[in-house]
């Protein structure tokens, strides 16, 4: 079983304005509505390359409702929490000459609620993986993801973790699976800026030094390196491609690195060049990648077969 866990699940409301400007009256020139959440995401992208999964979270009112109905419209198994005050928030994402968000502040989640989550992990056993990804609304607990990690604590559930600062530092002591903070996130926690793959590497060790089993970054641009378990680094410049959309490239990379891994009975390389080039697809789209642009990126670095 693979469970995603989204905490704070959204609608993305996103739209297009040639030329915004504040103060006045401005059209859209395109409108796209998305189920958002960086677990959501993995599940979606999981389930275009052909892997079931199963996505957990809470929702709440007429949005969470929405956000339900999209997920099981494109086939995907949910298992939500319904949240009885508030609701799921609405997400604007402005293309203009900039990129602005604006994002809604989600349900009041309870004790209640949580006690219902730890139900639901019960259903992972050894060797199912569980993704923790994204922030932690304010409602809740700091300590979410070491609290869960300290639940399942041997049980053999590989735990992923995609957060930032203090929420992945955290975990690291219960050894997660993998993490995949990208290289702003990673200078982020020493206090250095690391634009280069060979300034990337030694800080990406440290983490492993930490705890973390597999250290997976993410450049943009730069494309992305790897450093698993037995010490190798693995490292590939991305494939190339227009970059149209920045939201979800990381969510679709994690969900690339399961479905090579799980697919390959653990080729760390081929789960690595498969992340890649799933989140590079979703970069290059509007929407979140499919198999067919996942596998023409493959083709293009000279990994053709491994999809």
């Amino acid at each position: 079983m693979i469970m995603t866990v989204t905490f704070n699940p959204s609608l993305d409301y996103i739209v297009s304005v040639d030329d915004f400007r504040t103060g006045q009256v401005n059209r859209t020139t395109k409108e796209l509505l998305f189920p958002g959440g960086k677990g959501l995401n993995v599940s979606m992208v999981l389930k275009n390359l052909g892997m079931d999964s199963v996505a957990v979270g809470f929702m709440a009112g007429f949005t969470g409702r929405a956000i339900e109905q999209m997920m099981e419209s494109r086939g995907i198994d949910t298992s939500f929490i319904e949240v009885e005050e508030g609701i799921s928030r609405i997400n604007v994402k402005l293309r203009s000459r900039e990129e602005t968000e604006i994002n809604g502040m989600g349900p009041a989640i309870s004790a209640e609620n949580i006690d219902e989550l730890y139900k639901k992990l019960d259903a992972l056993s050894r060797d199912d993986i569980l993704v923790l990804a994204g922030s932690i609304p304010s409602v809740m607990p700091e300590s979410m993801y070491m609290d869960i990690m300290k639940y399942l604590k041997g049980r053999g559930v590989r735990i992923i973790v995609d957060a930032t600062r203090d929420l992945l530092v955290n975990v690291l002591p219960l050894h997660p699976f993998l993490i995949k903070p990208n290289n702003h996130e990673l200078g982020e926690i020493f206090g250095v800026r690391l634009e280069t793959k060979e300034e990337v590497i030694p800080y990406a060790r440290k983490m492993q030094e930490k705890g973390a089993e597999n250290v997976l970054i993410s450049m943009a641009g730069q494309g992305a390196l790897l450093i698993d378990g037995d010490g190798r680094v693995t490292e590939s410049d991305p494939p190339k491609g227009k970059v149209r959309n920045s939201v979800g490239a990381g969510d679709s990379m994690v969900a690339g690195f399961i479905y090579g891994y799980l697919t390959s009975g653990g080729d760390f390389e081929r789960a690595f060049y498969t992340g890649l080039c799933t989140g590079s697809a979703s970069a290059f789209s509007d929407d979140l990648a499919t198999r067919p642009e996942v596998v023409s990126l493959l083709d293009q670095l000279g990994k053709g077969g491994i999809l």
